[in-house]
């Protein structure tokens, strides 16, 4: 009869603390991780408050590059991702394998030419160094920023990707120095201009509205943001929701105010998020 009792009690022991160690069941909360690129939460802070009082507790990562949150999600570290535009997810799913899916879009975050030299493109010399983002998607980006600026010209079948080797025209002999995107404001003082991913921009304490000299357009489909989730989790609920929170009216307007602009929040569908080409 007592080691009955014992082993019923133990049994008892065992159940109270799994249910103290769940915090999301015993709050009645279903826990969500999402990781980000760069240093500034204040975004996400202001959905994960609008997810709580959906029963949602929002835990936000924060990651220094562009490859660590996919690989993240991809092993199962993440639950979302929200940092890259859809043109880089598509280069780096193809490249990596991996089978994560956008389940909603964000925002456009405009890439920008920016100098500590010199105040308009007319300025830049010849024989000029600009710094560009080294990674496949954001290399053609910033190339392209170039050929709009009329710095250069790439060829017609450059694409979204294309490279240095693409340039077909060069009037100022411009040499293009590529690097990790997180590099590029730290070379500033070393080229005559840098192109900065919007996010890398603010976390080096630039204002992506008003200091570049010369900036991309801001309805570029394939510059289009996005939440990333596995393919598995796509139709989840609790993500879903956060979807919804982030592309709802007063999230846009906070956006915009706290950016001053420099993010545009973009409503689409996944359809029309990846027919961009």
């Amino acid at each position: 009869m007592k080691k009955i009792l014992t082993a019923t009690l133990l049994l008892l022991l065992v159940f109270i603390l799994a249910a103290c160690g769940d915090d999301s069941n015993a709050q009645g909360k279903t826990t969500v991780t999402l990781g980000i690129s760069g240093s500034d939460t204040t975004i996400w802070d202001y959905i994960a408050d609008k997810a709580e009082k959906e029963g949602i507790e929002l835990e936000i990562q924060t990651f220094s590059d562009y490859v660590a949150p996919n690989l993240a999600l991809a092993e199962g570290e993440l639950d979302l991702n929200a940092f890259q535009t859809i043109s880089y997810f598509d280069e780096f799913v193809a490249e990596h394998n991996i089978d994560i899916v956008p389940i909603g879009s964000t925002v456009i975050a405009p890439m920008g030419l920016y100098s500590d030299k010199y105040e308009s493109i007319d300025d830049i010399p010849e024989g000029s160094q600009i710094a560009t983002p080294n990674e496949a998607t954001n290399m053609g980006r910033a190339l392209l920023l170039l050929d709009e600026a009329g710095l250069i010209t790439l060829s017609d079948d450059a694409g979204l990707t294309g490279t240095a080797e693409d340039i077909i025209e060069n009037p100022k002999n411009i040499e293009i120095v590529p690097m990790v995107s997180g590099h590029t404001p730290r070379a500033m003082p070393d080229v005559a201009a840098s192109i900065i991913n919007n996010g890398v921009a603010v976390d080096a304490g630039l204002n992506p509205t008003k200091d570049p000299i010369a900036r991309e357009s801001d309805t570029a489909k394939p510059y289009i943001n996005l939440i990333a989730a596995n393919a598995e989790d796509a139709d989840n609920e609790a993500y879903q929701k956060i979807v919804e929170i982030y592309q709802q009216e007063d999230t846009a307007e906070f956006i915009i105010e706290h950016t001053k602009g420099a993010q545009i929040p973009t409503v689409v569908t996944v359809d029309e998020l990846v027919d961009y080409q």
